[in-house]
């Protein structure tokens, strides 16, 4: 019997263990295939590696210091924060996710690999534990809490009842490669591309010849527009392309995922023993794609409140909710809510509005500042922001 039983190995259970186990509980943290990479763009902000990951700067990644960010017509915006004496960072998502993975097993977390989750053990009428499909047959883990981490697709946030499967205009659907090859990126730069459609695509430099390029859609239009047509065109826009003079590049990887567009969803994080954290929850920031920061919020503070029920010995709903209650979730509930109002706006006829945003940001420093603010720092513009674009 386990204190706590998570359910997925990435950044939000991965994080949720590793405090778990410093906290002396015992925890089994189940992973379907710690080789698997997801695709993401790799991004990490300066908040994970101050905060959260100190231990980052032993593998030196490549520093970023700056944005620069394109509307649909290529209208130009750039922001450095490299005065601020912060950098982010760009990493491989196969080898960040192993890292903080191994620190949860270094800090005492058990971690079972080749394990797909797909159903409870239920024993009078309460959920008690994880069935899940390994190599050698079905396998059986109980606990006193669980926490379903295991992502989009996940099985047990379905079963759980806490909700239901995700409809295709709630979600983003994204593919991107991970290539090699001479090219002229500015490498402490990440560029990040707003579309016509309702979506985004990116270039991300992970080292001096290596970068990850991607793009997506996300609700309605994900049925408009096919993923792999929309990313081949994305590849060869001669906008694109002017970076890459090579006529052929290295592969070394390619996928495609689901991810949430709707941000959080507040009433299905707590029910009884069990708890809903990162992916599997919807911490995924709408509009920019951000998943990685609030997914480890989410797991920090999932793990807190375990804590708080196992000590009190209830670990009931009653003491669960002040996972969900906590001030960090809460802030980004309200900034998720923000950005997903903002959606409709943004992308009116054809992307016009985040075109008519990038044109006013090019000679007035006031609004400027308010467009940073509102993509980097998370701030609410102003009302008279949006009548300012309404109006030009």
């Amino acid at each position: 019997m386990y204190d706590v039983v998570i359910s997925g190995a990435g950044p939000a259970g991965s994080r949720c263990a590793e405090i778990l186990a410093k906290n002396g509980f015992k925890v089994a943290l189940i992973e379907k295939n710690v080789n698997w990479r997801k695709p993401c763009g790799g991004g990490v902000s300066a908040r994970i590696m101050s905060k959260y990951y100190p231990q980052l700067k032993e593998l030196n990644p490549l520093r970023l210091n700056g944005a620069l960010m394109f509307s649909a017509e290529y209208y130009k915006m750039g922001y450095s924060w490299e005065e601020q004496g912060t950098d982010s960072i760009i990493m491989d998502r196969l080898e960040f996710d192993n890292f903080i993975r191994n620190v949860a097993v270094d800090a005492g977390a058990e971690l079972f690999d080749k394990n797909i989750s797909f159903d409870f053990i239920v024993k009078d009428q309460k959920k008690v534990g994880i069935r899940t499909k390994t190599p050698d047959g079905v396998k059986e883990y109980l606990g006193k809490i669980i926490i379903i981490a295991d992502g989009m697709s996940s099985k047990l946030a379905v079963k759980s009842g806490l909700r239901e499967r995700w409809k295709i205009e709630d979600i983003g659907l994204a593919k991107c490669s991970i290539l090699e090859g001479e090219n002229n990126l500015e490498k402490n730069k990440m560029y990040l591309y707003f579309r016509r459609y309702k979506g985004y695509g990116w270039i991300f430099p992970i080292s001096e010849k290596r970068f990850n390029i991607g793009c997506g859609t996300f609700a309605e239009d994900n049925l408009k527009y096919n993923l792999n047509q929309i990313f081949d065109d994305f590849k060869n826009d001669p906008n694109i392309k002017q970076y890459f003079p090579l006529s052929k590049y290295k592969e070394i990887w390619t996928g495609s995922y689901p991810l949430s567009a709707i941000g959080v969803l507040e009433k299905s994080l707590i029910k009884d023993n069990i708890m809903i954290i990162g992916d599997a929850a919807g911490f995924v920031s709408p509009i920019s794609g951000e998943g990685i920061h609030p997914s480890i919020v989410s797991g920090q503070i999932a793990a807190e409140a375990a804590i708080q029920a196992l000590q009190s010995n209830d670990i009931s709903n009653r003491t669960l909710k002040s996972y969900k209650q906590h001030p960090y979730i809460k802030k980004i509930l309200r900034n998720f809510k923000l950005k997903r109002s903002m959606v409709e706006f943004f992308y009116e006829n054809n992307g016009k509005n985040l075109d008519t945003m990038f044109k006013l940001a090019k000679d007035d420093i006031d609004f400027r500042d308010q467009v940073i603010k509102m993509f980097f720092f998370n701030a609410a513009p102003s009302k008279e922001f949006f009548a300012k674009i309404r109006a030009s």
